[in-house]
């Protein structure tokens, strides 16, 4: 079998990186683009995305350490190839380099705030030779970027890694937030009036800076996020999966013994599907990939290491959300734009969270289209959304027992068991939790997401020429076709099914088909008849 090689799983450090001999994939033309073009920079990307190996790397290029970047074998005999900027140009002059980083620690108090801007001015007074004690961080901000420039006669790159992290743990409360943002601009808004001393700025986050009113008067601040010149800044391109990658997907394949395309196959859908701008250019889950290729199996690793509870709060104190709302609508880019902390619609956070991400862009009308990006977001965020906020106190137990039925109708084909999972779960859905909801998409939103959540090859309301299909289940032993009636029959369902052929589609599929209509009642909340028919 073909050797492993080093993951930077969870490393953040690009010095360390290369000089510990493990896998860095080249980002280094974007890095040449941006120091190229100078200015200030504003990026936002998903957590775990490689914003701040991104960050990392500029520091490296800006203090001047060539030798990270050519070729070079490492102590343990390990090869590093050159990277691209190596390659360029690039004069590799040394600059005065101020960096915040505020994705370290866990910032849940403006104490633990002020804490850490505060030992990150007085590391770099010490360095800097400033002795002064200033008490305000806008007036030390401006005597250190003076400084610093003076002192080494070069423009001062500053890098703001993470800045929205304290204030998106505190979306719900209003005086965290507005402290959190006089903080930021505080400290931060010397840096328009300072331009002449700067060479660059370089900011990171999840949310866009003007939803957070934290950069207002930074006005000079090329958003990038969504260019499509930069849509591989981070993350990981098809090019660089097949090129830069192959050796890691050639070695998993064979520990897994299936054929090179196959696994290829695996990871573009569990782990690829993201689209950064109207190029719609594909980008893997880079967190995910190297954690795939270290353990040597495939798994949701993102979604488990990178949920933030910021974001499960505020879908928690937002009216009910449905699964089937969020897949495949279509949004105005202004939707990007409102404020967070307004809690109209959940589309922003979960976009810039790295839970949605751009389908399709009408370029006539200027709409996205947003859905899931692969199965591992869509299972994970199904379940967090099933636990976090759909799920009320004593449905777990019933939840478990669906699911126990979901795998033997998987494996077997036991529809009526599985039926009957259904109505003993909901059987335990209390009925305040209905009230306002009483109808067949409450009920059919709540199946849905349960069914994302066990991991099934699901779609809902698949559109056809008559209408919409409520759910569409893809099992090994054939494709079933389901229509919930409320307050109708189950016939009812099944010649709604018939009339608009929501099941023709499939009849070439090489699968047995059924038509299955379920009817709910509204005095029994809950499935009162079911039938099955096979095409």
């Amino acid at each position: 079998m073909k050797s492993k090689r080093k993951y930077p799983v969870g490393i953040q450090s690009f010095e360390r990186i290369r000089k510990s001999g493990m896998v860095y994939v080249d980002k280094t033309r974007w890095v040449d683009k941006i120091i190229s073009e100078e200015g200030s920079y504003f990026l936002s990307r998903p957590r775990r995305f490689g914003k701040s190996l991104l960050v990392s790397t500029l520091a490296a290029v800006f203090e001047g350490k060539r030798e990270l970047f050519e070729e070079f074998t490492t102590d343990e005999g390990i090869k590093q190839p050159k990277l691209y900027i190596a390659q360029t140009d690039w004069r590799w002059e040394k600059h005065p380099v101020i960096r915040f980083d505020f994705s370290a620690g866990d910032l849940r108090t403006v104490e633990q705030l002020d804490a850490l801007i505060d030992d990150t001015l007085k590391g770099y007074e010490r360095e800097y030779g400033i002795q002064q004690d200033l008490p305000d961080p806008n007036i030390r901000m401006r005597h250190l970027l003076r400084t610093a420039y003076e002192k080494t006669g070069k423009g001062v790159v500053v890098l703001v890694d993470e800045y929205d992290n304290f204030i998106l743990h505190a979306l719900g409360n209003k005086e965290k937030t507005d402290l959190g943002r006089q903080r930021f601009q505080n400290v931060f808004g010397p840096l328009k009036e300072m331009d002449a001393y700067l060479k660059m700025v370089f900011i990171t986050g999840i949310s866009k800076f003007s939803q957070m009113g934290v950069f207002s008067k930074l006005n000079q601040l090329k958003n990038i996020s969504m260019r499509d010149d930069f849509s591989g800044i981070c993350g990981i391109t098809e090019e660089e999966l097949n090129t830069q990658l192959r050796p890691d997907i050639e070695w998993l394949a064979e520990r897994n013994a299936v054929a090179y395309d196959e696994m290829l196959s695996q990871l573009k859908a569990r782990y690829d599907g993201y689209h950064f701008s109207e190029a719609l250019e594909d980008i893997y889950n880079p967190f995910s990939l190297l954690s795939a290729f270290d353990s040597g199996k495939l798994d949701d690793y993102w979604f488990a290491s990178g949920t933030s509870m910021a974001v499960v709060d505020m879908l928690a104190q937002m009216p009910p959300i449905q699964l089937t709302d969020l897949d495949g609508g279509d949004f105005l880019s202004t939707m990007f734009d409102q404020p967070f902390e307004s809690f109209e619609t959940p589309l922003p956070i979960l976009y810039q969270s790295g839970y949605l991400t751009i389908k399709d862009y009408d370029k006539e009308f200027g709409d996205y289209t947003l859905g899931f990006p692969n199965s591992e977001v869509r299972r994970g965020f199904a379940d967090c959304l099933y636990t976090h906020v759909a799920a009320v106190k004593g449905t777990d137990n019933n939840k478990n027992g669906l699911f126990q039925a979901y795998k033997l109708f998987s494996r077997f084909g036991n529809l009526d068991k599985f039926i009957e999972a259904i109505r003993i779960f909901f059987s335990g859905v209390p009925y305040q939790l209905e009230k306002g909801n009483k109808n067949e998409h409450h009920y059919h939103a709540l199946l849905y997401t349960l069914l994302v959540a066990f991991g099934a090859d699901v779609i809902a309301e698949e559109p056809t020429a008559k209408g919409r299909a409520d759910i569409t289940l893809r099992m090994p032993c054939g494709i079933y076709v389901m229509e919930l009636k409320y307050d109708h029959s189950a016939q009812d369902a099944i010649d709604q099914i018939d009339r608009c052929g929501y099941a023709m589609k499939y009849v070439l599929s090489g699968l047995p088909v059924y038509k299955v209509g379920l009817a709910f009642s509204s005095s029994e909340r809950n499935i009162i008849e079911w039938k099955a028919v096979k095409l």
